[in-house]
């Protein structure tokens, strides 16, 4: 499926265009035409991956330097794996990091909710804020904040084996404090401590199985996709863990999908102890987080 070559062709100036960019072409063409989102992007995150260069210096991979190498990599994506499985990286605000078959891939959804949480916890004013990230799969979320709030403590909680172990990996160095557990139950000596409360969990409903992406589907960790029949389970029990976590004035931030606007809000309601809840819109100004704070009763 896949064996290459051809004519160079030409390139848009008119001058010879190098076999690699030839190839890249091609190899763009087969994603989409397989239903790939974004597959000039792919294309050349592969080709970069395959020859040890970057995306922009992709045209001075000289042409006796292709690695044919570059076509399995484009099987494997034309097949729905993810490309971050493929290339064993995935960036995420100023951060890359390992993941692979276990961990869920972090996506740029999530970069607008844990930027709404740096500015959060900024207009504490707090000298040395304590996070705690709930579910956190491959990390991103506690390492991101570790990095752009230094004075902050971090600890981040995740139950399953395989997702702590690339947990591991990415906090390598770091002063994220990693915890295996139920996210629900987690953390009991930081009782009434905590400023803030993050989590991107499961939420998506069992019903939808067949509507999700393959990439996610067939490759994502079940657990850290599907949550119940409304896909609000883990939310739920996570409402009741951040109010036992936060102080008073603390605040809970948490990813939900983009047609659960409204909903999550209302389980974060004044009679459980929170005010200020909210729904917030991510950079395609949909639905995807929700905030509130944790009063004092």
């Amino acid at each position: 499926m896949g064996s290459s070559p051809g004519a160079s062709g030409s390139s848009p100036s008119g001058g010879p265009r190098s076999l690699l960019l030839a190839e890249v072409a091609r190899a763009t063409q087969r994603l989409a035409d397989a239903g790939v989102p974004s597959p000039r992007f792919d294309a050349e995150e592969l080709a970069a991956h395959v020859h040890g260069t970057k995306r922009s210096t992709l045209h001075l991979v000289a042409d006796s330097d292709f690695d044919a190498r570059y076509w399995e990599a484009v099987a494997r994506r034309e097949a729905r794996e993810p490309l971050q499985h493929i290339t064993g990286r995935a960036f995420f605000r100023y951060l890359e990091l390992q993941v692979g078959p276990g961990v869920f891939v972090p996506r740029p959804e999530t970069e607008s909710v844990v930027g709404w949480a740096i500015d959060a916890v900024r207009a504490m004013d707090v000298a040395e804020p304590l996070i705690v990230d709930l579910c956190t799969g491959s990390g991103a979320i506690a390492l991101a904040l570790a990095q752009e709030v230094p004075r902050s403590r971090v600890h981040a909680v995740e139950l399953d084996e395989r997702a702590l172990g690339w947990a591991r990996k990415n906090a390598e160095g770091s002063r994220v404090v990693l915890h295996q557990g139920d996210a629900r139950e987690a953390l009991p000596e930081l009782a009434g401590q905590v400023d803030l409360v993050i989590s991107n969990p499961p939420y998506i409903p069992l019903g939808e199985w067949e509507h999700v992406a393959p990439e996610a589907r067939d490759h994502d960790p079940q657990l850290a996709l599907f949550s119940g029949e409304d896909g609000l389970d883990t939310i739920r029990g996570l409402e009741r863990a951040a109010h036992r976590l936060l102080r008073p004035g603390g605040m809970v931030v948490v990813e939900h999908a983009d047609t659960q606007g409204g909903q999550v809000p209302w389980i974060f309601t004044e009679d459980r102890g929170w005010a200020d809840a909210a729904d917030h819109p991510d950079l395609n100004n949909r639905p995807r987080f929700a905030t509130a704070r944790r009063v004092a009763r």
